[in-house]
């Protein structure tokens, strides 16, 4: 037995758990911190801008060409892209996970590169961008002038000049969007009139800019090859590119016939001003230029903006007085606090496991055993996730908090084993020695169970195996450890600490321990009651000045503030308090334990006649379990999926959009309006808007515009009606009442970053037969509308039907009436009407805008004359702000831009009278060859997969899961739709498609494993079959708990089998295979080495192992608990794994404890029998097992056949003489 090494040598045995120890303290500060493994899929964007050109144009001449050669790059899971009427385009190709991101970015650019020769020419000019960009905005910083002394457009280049391009060069970061960006460019502001009347068209000035202001190189005097004696060489400099605004003035546009010349400035204007007006953003109503940072998607997001944090920091230093900057939108502080709470959660586990073990071992020697285990498995398991790559994320942290009662177990084992012998009245190291053959092979067991079902989870492919791959490896490593030090450690632990003592005698804790508890006692409780007698003077109180001197005496020499002091009075006083009452706290305690022991011990008295009697009728307990299997299975169907919990994360926002072609003037005074009521709702702290921008379609548009609202932190949003869901659910109604001219969508975050815009899920409605935008608007409409809960309709339910208006039961606000109001509301509807299934469905998308199409006669044209080429270039160039050349300034490039005068074109009848000249210099007004219509047209255009597409946005109502609600909204739009148009679904919604139910085959998949790892540990199959068979009975309690949590007093939990319910699922496979082991293994011990009949030996092993499978599962169950009611950033994560795993577990040992027995009474007594003994039926168990392990996935079924066959054949020989086995397991 090796385990006697280590009990021999019990230096050797701590050294190793030492350095484990040390290892994992060491790789604790190298672990970088993360919300979530990198699950968000890699992202790479493309964005160029076509000045001028409205949506259509940009999509027909820019989003087909390049789409056309990037779809279908390698690894691409779809792409989506935008066209908006200001000429932006912008293209988001989503790949699969694992792929390499710089790969992935080459392979898009390269396919762009194909798709340039089709562009426009000033495309190619200006060129397309490709880079690679999580799509959603990590931190937004705002640079403002406090006293007003600048205004936007310096704050905007500042910001881009000194601070934007230090930002980008950070590590992790992908892009600094300035949004409303005004950056410099030399403006030519024309007065048609005047060119008019000197007969000049619009391309004169083009062609005179483009002359006269490009960059010379005008060579050297003296260079090589030189005549001989050449002494000196100088270089040519020239003005070229021109910089200042008289430079552009002077610009000579044409010589007139009497010698004189016509300059810019005698057409018009010229200033340095902004290139672009169409995006304002504002802060408490300052205008600011706000940098929204993006990060690279597999960065980490805290060292990002810790790094950004840093740097701004330092950059202000060097800001001119009067400017100033702040931080209003940051996502970090919810990661930071969340992972912070479940650190909070680690250690309220540690403390309910001590309880649970100092109750049942009841000696403080015996409890610090499996306690030392903590440190050596968890802290641990820290270098093993350096190791392996990991960061501390929400999930290795939930697999830590989980695993506090498993590594805890094998240690109480191995303890309760040898204080069950040293109260026989054996020495500690003969009990120890003892205790670990008895139990070795069951610890072993339980490790390699554990760690079968974990390892496979590493292999799951898709975004299901990035969530289960750190958490199952790191309960894997804590498991390896725990098993590691149960089998070192803890039997040289049992043999030198215990120690012989008559039984009902107790010393629960030692003085020192109780002293150390006082004091912090003390320094909690008592420290913050004496310090404000500290602070006062008491003369004539004898006591009061006796503590006051006592207390000055140790500022003056320790310099410690009153608080301290105060502090320190209170630790010192709780130490001594309980030292002084050690001795009557243990005899309470021991009179406890005392009560507790009787009571347990008739309790497995009780439970030994109870696994008595079902074994009597083990037939209808096998009904029964069929039963139960039946019920597990319409459970597991019946309860509704989903996938990641929606997050309250401290934020949420707003897309506005008002009436088509409303000014940006407009927009800014419905933002301003929103802004005020929405810092008048309780727990929002403040709000950033953003006009002439939509981030949620990634559009530009003089009526879009965009909120964050940040919400005040979670310890000032205890009560929940602060919320964030109930808090976006009473603006809704106060913005909708309160702002009817704005179309206004509060969405929440994506619960997970990187994955999507905004929460909830995207539906993108294709338009597959080329019927138009009008029709695509007009069925978008309707579905809309239809699924809406409305005055005249119901809704859509679970199924995608229609529910009328007087059958529907709307989601409202959280029913009365305590956890019996909300069971209620979760029950099927029946007489109580149909629930909708789906909740605030919008679509932004228009296609009836108004807008004007000029009709060029074009045969006019000819006639009179005119060259269409003119036409067009004089419409874009006082229209449409054509981009000339660049000049340089500041050491940058900005652009030079011909434009006309804003009064010229504030009209529709300023069209007509543009001039343009003729082939005989004639001025020709626009008006005699064209004709000013008004039409509707499209404000953004989008392309799914390269369909013409528009998207909704919703989210699944109260009470109904995601799964529920993309299913119901998928049948009712396949109904609903005409043929020539269908659906897909996109971002967050995509991914829970995509993982479908893979979590389901890793459950399956780990319970084969648990078999096999059983059957080679212990050569036996039937053994592994009594553990197995009660391991499907922990997804019906843990779907109950799950569909009532709310019975629980479980709130904001979820009713659905998410992510996070199907990885608790995974865990209480091993859970209960470990308890089953404990019973199973003990009763084939007895049986075999004392030779008890199988009856017998059941009812022994049930009655002592009762003990260690309650004390272990207790543990793990109250390990769990502060998971079932977390609180703060990432609780709903917490209560969804927490309510899945203590359920279960509850089920797992009430059924275990009682089935466990029955199935090994009947599965050994039939494998002894003469009939499991034949070879025959061997050889058919063989085949049997085939089909379990899944050899039919590689092995052809004609190979089966043919072992059959020559089975069947081998049967009917005579077989050879040979020894009768004892039973069929040692065979």
């Amino acid at each position: 037995m090796f385990t006697r090494f280590f009990i021999d040598r019990p230096i050797f045995a701590s050294v190793i758990s030492i350095v484990i120890t040390l290892a994992g303290g060491l790789s604790l500060y190298s672990l970088p911190v993360a919300m979530f493994p990198q699950i968000a899929p890699p992202t790479v964007m493309v964005t160029c801008q076509y000045p001028g050109a409205n949506a259509q144009v940009v999509s027909d001449t820019v989003a087909a060409p390049i789409e056309q050669k990037v779809n279908g790059v390698d690894d691409m899971m779809y792409m989506s892209s935008q066209s908006t009427n200001d000429g932006n385009y912008t293209l988001t190709v989503t790949f699969r996970q694992g792929v390499d991101l710089n790969l992935a970015q080459v392979l898009v650019q390269n396919r762009v590169a194909l798709a340039m020769p089709m562009l426009p020419d000033v495309i190619k000019a200006t060129g397309v961008t490709t880079r690679k960009r999580s799509p959603d905005i990590l931190l937004s910083i705002a640079l403002y002038s406090p006293d007003g002394r600048y205004d936007q457009l310096y704050i905007s280049n500042y910001a881009l000049m000194k601070v934007r391009e230090e930002l980008a060069r950070l590590p992790g970061i992908s892009d600094v969007g300035v949004l409303g960006t005004r950056n410099y460019s030399m403006r030519i502001w024309l007065d048609p009139d005047k060119m008019a009347v000197r007969g000049l068209n619009a391309g004169d000035v083009v062609a005179a800019l483009r002359e006269q202001n490009m960059q010379v190189a005008a060579g050297s005097v003296g260079q090589s090859p030189a005549v001989d004696g050449q002494r000196t060489q100088f270089t040519i400099d020239a003005l070229g590119r021109m910089s200042e605004v008289d430079q552009f003035r002077d610009v000579i546009v044409r010589r007139t016939g009497d010698g004189r010349v016509i300059r810019i400035r005698d057409l018009g204007e010229v200033e340095m001003g902004a290139r672009s007006l169409d995006i304002d953003s504002e802060v408490n109503g300052m205008p600011v230029a706000n940098m929204a940072v993006f990060m690279l998607p597999d960065s980490n997001a805290l060292e990002t903006a810790d790094v950004v944090r840093a740097k701004i920091a330092e950059l202000r230093a060097d800001f001119p007085e009067g400017l100033d900057y702040m931080i209003r939108y940051d996502t970090t502080p919810y990661i930071r606090e969340s992972i912070q709470e479940v650190f909070k959660t680690l250690l309220d586990s540690v403390v309910l496991v001590a309880l649970v073990v100092l109750l049942f071992l009841q000696n403080w020697r015996s409890a610090l055993i499996p306690l030392v285990a903590v440190p050596v498995g968890i802290v641990g398991t820290f270098a093993v996730m350096l190791a392996l790559g990991f960061s501390l994320n929400n999930l290795t942290l939930f697999g830590l908090v989980l695993a506090i009662g498993i590594v805890v177990d094998d240690a109480i084992v191995v303890v309760e084993s040898v204080e069950h012998h040293i109260e026989h009245g054996m020495t500690p190291r003969a009990a120890t020695i003892q205790a670990m053959s008895e139990v070795s092979s069951p610890v072993i067991a339980v490790g390699l169970v554990l760690t079968a079902v974990f390892v496979p989870c590493a292999f799951i492919t898709g975004i299901t195996g990035q969530f289960f791959r750190q958490f199952a490896l790191t309960i894997a490593s804590s498991t390896v450890l725990s098993t590691i030090n149960s089998l070192t450690l803890s039997p040289a632990l049992a043999a030198l600490l215990l120690k012989p003592r008559e039984k009902g005698q107790y010393e629960a804790m030692p003085r020192l321990a109780l002293a150390g508890i006082g004091a912090w006692l003390g320094y909690t409780a008592l420290g913050p009651r004496i310090a404000p007698y500290l602070e006062r003077a008491g003369a004539d109180a004898l006591h009061r000045a006796a503590i006051h001197d006592v207390a000055r005496d140790v500022l003056q020499r320790l310099g410690a503030s009153p608080e301290q002091t105060a502090d320190a009075l209170g630790a010192v006083a709780g130490a001594v308090l309980l030292w002084a009452f050690a001795g009557p706290l243990n005899r309470l305690l021991g009179g406890f334990f005392a009560v507790f022991n009787r009571g347990f011990v008739a309790t497995s008295n009780l439970y030994s006649r109870l696994v008595g009697g079902l074994l009597r009728v083990f037939v209808l307990v096998f009904a029964v379990y069929g039963g139960l299997l039946f019920l597990t299975y319409d459970t597991f169907v019946k309860t509704p999926r989903g996938f990641v919990p929606s997050q309250d994360m401290g934020y949420m926002l707003a897309n506005i959009q008002l009436p088509d072609s409303a000014s940006l003037e407009r927009t800014r005074a419905a933002l301003r309006k929103i802004a005020a009521l929405a810092k008048e709702e309780p727990g929002v702290a403040s709000t950033v808007a953003i006009s002439g921008q939509s981030l949620l379609l990634s559009a530009f548009g003089s009526n879009f515009g965009t909120m964050f609202i940040t919400l005040e932190p979670f310890s000032k949003r205890q009560s929940d009606d602060l919320y964030y869901d109930v808090i976006m659910n009473k603006l809704r109604g106060k913005l909708s009442a309160a702002v009817p001219e704005a179309n206004i969508a509060l969405l929440g975050p994506p619960p997970i970053r990187g994955a999507g815009r905004a929460g909830g899920w995207m539906l993108m409605v294709e338009d597959r037969g080329d019927m138009g935008p009008a029709a695509l608007q007009r069925e978008v409409e309707r579905l809309v509308a239809s699924a809406n809960v409305g005055p005249t309709n119901g809704g859509i339910d679970v199924d995608g039907e229609r529910i009328p208006v007087d059958e529907a039961k709307g989601p409202g606000a959280p029913p009365a009436g305590g956890p019996s109001g909300w069971l209620k509301a979760l029950l099927p509807s029946g007489q109580d009407g149909r629930r909708p299934a789906v909740d605030g469905l919008t679509s932004v998308f228009r296609a009836n805008v108004p807008q004007i199409f000029l009709d060029v006669d074009r045969d006019a044209c000819l006639v009179k004359g005119l060259s269409l080429r003119d036409v067009f270039q004089t419409l874009q160039a006082y229209l449409g702000s054509l981009y000339v050349n660049d000049f340089n300034l500041f050491g940058r490039t900005w652009q030079v831009v011909v434009q006309a005068m804003p009064r010229h074109r504030d009209q529709k009848e300023d069209i007509t009278r543009l001039h343009v000249r003729n082939d005989r210099g004639t001025m020709v007004p626009l008006g005699a060859v064209a004709q000013v219509k008004e039409i509707n047209g499209p404000l953004i255009l989008t392309r799914y997969n390269m369909y013409p597409a528009a998207s909704i946005n919703g989210a699944a109502a109260p009470g109904i899961s995601s799964g529920t609600a993309i299913a119901a909204m998928e049948k009712f739009a396949a109904r609903e739709l005409p043929q020539a148009m269908s659906v897909e679904w996109t971002e967050l919604a995509y991914l829970e498609q995509q993982a479908g139910n893979t979590a389901l085959y890793v459950f399956a998949f780990s319970i084969v494993m648990v078999f096999l790892v059983l059957a080679a540990q212990f050569e036996s199959w039937s053994m592994p079959l009594a553990v197995i068979l009660a391991v499907p009975l922990c997804m019906l309690s843990a779907v109950t708990g799950v569909r009532n949590s709310l019975a629980l007093g479980v709130r904001n939990a979820g009713t659905d089998i998410n992510i996070f319910t199907q990885v608790g699922l995974v865990v209480l496979v091993g859970l209960a295979s470990k308890n089953a082991i404990l019973i199973v293994q003990f009763a084939k011990l007895i049986h075999t080495q004392q030779g008890h009949s199988i009856r017998e030996s059941t009812l022994e092993a049930c009655r002592l192992r009762l003990r260690p499978i309650i004390m272990t599962s207790l543990a793990f169950i109250l390990g769990v608990v502060p998971l079932l009611y977390a609180h703060g950033a990432g609780s709903e994560m917490r209560k969804s794994l927490g309510v899945a795993v203590f359920s279960g577990m509850l089920g797992v040992t009430l059924f275990g404890i009682v089935l466990t027995p029955v199935f090994f009474y009947v599965i050994d007594s039939a494998s002894e029998s003469r009939l499991f003994s034949s070879r025959r039926v061997r050889l058919l168990g063989g085949a049997a097992l085939d089909v379990l392990t899944l050899r039919l996935l590689w092995r052809p079924a004609w190979t089966l056949t043919a072992r059959a066959a020559a089975a069947a054949r081998r049967g009917r020989r005579k077989p050879e003489p040979e020894p009768e086995p004892d039973n069929f397991d040692e065979t």
